[in-house]
């Protein structure tokens, strides 16, 4: 099971989403070919309902403690109520370029 397969399935256990994308950004980033090291992960779910930002996200951090303490150098959440996603229109914003890392 790859890192990302292994993140939707805790995902889709703990916060039953109506919508979840887990994206593998590695190739964006300078790191070794088939590197599952930088994560996207776009989440609504209504247990979000009512809760902030650093909240919702220590929530997901909680369920994926174990598969995060791998090769993932980082994560970028986007956490959303249904309501918050039916206003943006099922939209996020882009992952900004990579600034670091070395050749």
């Amino acid at each position: 099971m790859t890192v990302c397969e292994e993140i939707e399935l805790k995902i889709k256990e703990a916060l039953n989403p109506s919508f979840l994308e887990v994206i593998n950004e590695s190739h964006m980033h300078n790191v070794e070919p088939g590197s599952e090291s930088h994560i996207r992960i776009v989440a609504v779910a209504s247990i979000f309902d009512g809760i902030n930002l650093v909240k919702r996200h220590k929530l997901v951090y909680k369920h994926l403690s174990d598969a995060l303490d791998g090769p993932v150098h980082a994560v970028s959440l986007h956490t959303f109520s249904p309501t918050e996603w039916l206003k943006k229109n099922g939209e996020t914003t882009p992952s900004p370029d990579c600034l670091g890392g070395s050749s």
